[in-house]
């Protein structure tokens, strides 16, 4: 995953509203595999804004909550870094792309079914990440630094700081 600093515009693009400054802190002092977590979030959250503006009818909503998951989903795929490992990274880009297919058929075309494709797969994936985190802070915790060091190799590219 390649370095990225946590930008103004990316905090903006993470809330629904004006930038908060308590998100605002909590992305500036989150760790690499928080900020991940933060991305699978946000990208669930604005996913099933986006699915409810459409069963409302609000298509103006819909478009502008589907489009800020669409724009995350993005993110992470921009973020993937092939030379730590590009097979894994490959396989990750196909999940990406097709979550990113989904959100923008589901824009297109005004169907909830697709938003729900891709929120499933968001959820699938948060919850394997989450699995990961927790492994990497038991590891931590053990002091077992070559484990740690390769399943934060997935996450390095994430940071706060630049």
């Amino acid at each position: 995953m390649k370095k990225r600093a946590a930008t103004s515009d990316t905090i903006c693009a993470m809330t629904a509203t004006a930038p908060n400054p308590y998100l605002r802190d909590a992305v500036l002092s989150a760790s690499p595999e928080q900020l991940q977590l933060m991305l699978y979030d946000g990208a669930i959250r604005f996913a099933l804004q986006g699915r409810d503006a459409l069963l409302k009818k609000d298509y103006e909503t819909g478009y502008l909550r589907l489009t800020r998951a669409q724009n995350i989903v993005i993110e992470m795929l921009n973020g993937l870094n092939y030379e730590v490992n590009a097979e894994l990274c490959q396989r990750m880009a196909s999940i990406y792309n097709f979550i990113y297919r989904k959100l923008v058929d589901a824009c297109v075309h005004r169907n909830t079914v697709e938003v729900d494709d891709a929120v499933r797969v968001l959820r699938m994936e948060r919850e394997t990440w989450q699995m990961l985190v927790d492994k990497v802070n038991r590891t931590r915790e053990g002091g077992d630094s070559a484990e740690v060091s390769m399943a934060a190799a997935g996450s390095e590219g994430f940071s706060a700081d630049g």
